[in-house]
């Protein structure tokens, strides 16, 4: 994990695309990929996967202030425009 200056990261940054039907979130910082059929469900799989996989941990480990948020980037296909 890289160090910039020397402080912690405040956020957990978080990748989700569509892929077979589903909605994927994958996490940059921390090995965390979770699935949803809706934006919804995946956000929802997402907070609570990386809840378990902090629990416990010192997050200093992980480069990681106390308390991250998510940052989430959602990958969308454009609506096809009507003719």
């Amino acid at each position: 994990m890289m160090q910039i200056g020397g402080t912690m990261h405040q956020t957990i940054k978080a990748f989700i695309h569509r892929e077979n039907g589903h909605y994927i979130a994958e996490c940059h910082e921390i090995a965390v990929v979770t699935q949803g059929k809706t934006i919804d469900e995946v956000v929802s799989n997402l907070q609570e996967a990386v809840a378990l996989h902090l629990e416990g941990e010192n997050l200093a480990e992980f480069n990681l202030a106390p308390h991250p948020t998510l940052l989430v980037t959602i990958e969308l296909e454009p609506i096809p425009h009507a003719a």
